[in-house]
């Protein structure tokens, strides 16, 4: 009888149990010892996951302050179902409430010391919505393919984490602008204290995030409370140049307060009302675009945020961070897309379909006149979903490529050049292709990556992200040598069958558009 046979019949039954996920990591119900208390979670795929582990306390007694930590608990608590999603519009049955900082834990194995690196994931939704309880998250495939401990996390959004009151004058809203980054790092905190218990290194932890989570990422990187919370970033189309200014974000409070029938006089209500009259006021008109409901972003506070994340360089404080900045090929089909509308456009109209989608002031007839001499063949369509990436999803990711690159820090910047045959591949790359692919979860319901070729995608995404959270270098067997960006070069890594590295791929449309200041929208 070997070691593990011998301890699996001395120790059967209740003190077993006590020790699953130690001697036994692969328990049916393995329990793990946080910082704050015991949780009890569920075996998949010989995965052990931990669901809706709380790490902040309930935030509706603190609406618009800062987080703070848990009180301390003496059972186990059942770790095995996400926790709630932070209030918003949009997500139908979803369970939402202001006790919402939760976080999920996926590990081949507790308390083993195995010191494994960590890859915390932020989801998307812009500031506004999502959840980390997606089924693209789910951390099990990584963790088998990489020997790596995934971790998915929910805070504050939209109001409840970004709206600016500071300027109505009371100290409970000093923080409100930036609530939801607050949120993160405090379970980034969480990660540091408990990660090891869950055979994590709590010195290499690699934070990813995609659309919103990437911006998210971004600002975090030039938060001073943010600092050594992470070792690697990689932010997948999702990027903060600049924050959202503080009298803009008092004008957007105000648009809010308005809706809600508060004055300066009475602003405090806001604070004890049911969350859900605020969520209904989400949708008020933004009073400082010209197109979209209320915009949420990190504010420039000068108390959480004291400079902007990337103007007018890349933050000092995060420099010697590696990085990926990474981008789609074809973002804008998936806001546009869905109208299809969008698909059947003739040249007469295309000037004004551009004009509200470009998000830079810029003459449309000259932008088509150059795009019809780089892309003869292509239609009116064709032109508006790649004008519209060039000009509103891609140019903030080229211009934190362009700040590190001249910090001396340079990033590996990527693009997602792969289209899935789904709906014939009218959808090209477009904006969210590549999570599943990271994550290797094409299997999952939801994903779009179908066909032959779609496997061998998810092994080279995942297999790079995994390669960069253990070194910092994302350098592995699947793909070709990658080389940093630099100005001279813009070498970037494009993901497609097979993956390449390119020189300043589309680099006609990126001179074009970098004529045109560039502001964040909603900043």
């Amino acid at each position: 009888m070997d070691r593990r046979k011998f301890l699996g019949t001395a120790l059967a039954g209740p003190a077993a149990m006590a020790l699953s996920g130690s001697i036994f990591p692969h328990a049916t119900s393995p329990i793990a010892a946080t910082k704050y208390g015991r949780v009890r979670g569920f075996v998949d795929q010989n995965i052990n996951v931990f669901k809706g582990i709380r790490y902040g306390a309930d935030t509706a007694s603190r609406r618009f302050m800062s987080p703070v930590r848990p009180d301390n608990w003496t059972d186990v608590k059942d770790a095995k179902e996400y926790g709630a999603s932070s209030p918003q519009q949009g997500r139908g049955n979803d369970k939402q409430s202001e006790d919402c900082l939760f976080l999920n834990v996926f590990t081949p194995s507790l308390r083993d010391g195995g010191k494994r690196p960590v890859m915390f994931y932020i989801h998307g939704g812009a500031y506004s919505g999502g959840s980390g309880s997606s089924r693209l998250y789910d951390g099990v495939n990584l963790c088998r393919r990489g020997d790596v401990v995934v971790v998915s996390v929910n805070h504050r959004l939209n109001a409840f984490g970004y709206l600016y009151l500071a300027r109505f004058g009371r100290e409970e809203f000093a923080d409100s602008g930036n609530a939801g980054q607050l949120d993160l790092i405090l379970a980034l905190q969480w990660v540091k204290e408990n990660i090891a218990e869950f055979g994590g290194d709590p010195n290499r932890v690699m934070v990813f995030g995609q659309s919103g989570g990437g911006a998210k990422i971004a600002t975090m990187m030039a938060m001073p409370t943010a600092k050594g919370l992470f070792q690697r970033a990689a932010t997948m189309s999702g990027q903060q140049v600049t924050a959202c200014g503080t009298l803009n974000g008092t004008l957007r409070a105000k648009a809010v307060l308005d809706a809600l029938k508060l004055t300066p006089e009475n602003v405090q209500e806001i604070r004890t009302m049911p969350f859900q009259k605020i969520v209904e006021v989400l949708n008020t008109k933004d009073p400082v675009l010209p197109f979209g409901s209320v915009n949420f972003a990190p504010a420039l506070d000068e108390r959480n945020l004291l400079r902007h994340p990337f103007y007018p360089d890349a933050p000092s404080q995060s420099s010697n961070i590696p990085m990926i900045i990474g981008n789609t090929h074809d973002e804008t089909r998936a806001f546009l897309g869905g109208d299809e509308s969008n698909f059947k456009l003739t040249w007469e109209q295309l000037p004004e379909k551009l004009i509200p989608n470009m998000r830079v002031d810029i003459q449309p007839e000259v932008v088509i006149e150059k795009y019809r001499k780089l892309y003869p063949t292509l239609s009116p369509s064709d032109l508006l979903f790649k004008i519209t990436t060039a000009s509103r999803s891609w140019r903030g990711a080229i211009i934190e490529a362009e700040e590190r690159a001249k910090s001396g820090f340079p990033a590996y910047a990527y693009q997602l050049d792969w289209v899935s045959p789904r709906d014939g591949g009218k959808f090209g790359a477009p904006h969210g292709a590549d999570i599943q692919l990271v994550f290797d979860n094409i299997d999952k319901p939801g994903a779009t990556a179908i066909g032959p070729e779609a496997h061998s995608m998810a092994d080279a995404m995942s297999e790079t992200f995994i390669q960069f959270a253990r070194t910092g270098n994302p350098n592995n067997k699947k793909i070709p040598n990658w080389k940093p960006y630099t100005i001279a070069k813009r070498e970037t890594m494009v993901f497609d069958v097979p993956a390449n590295l390119a020189n300043d791929p589309r680099g006609e449309e990126r001179k074009l558009f970098e004529k045109v200041p560039y502001g964040q929208p909603g900043t």
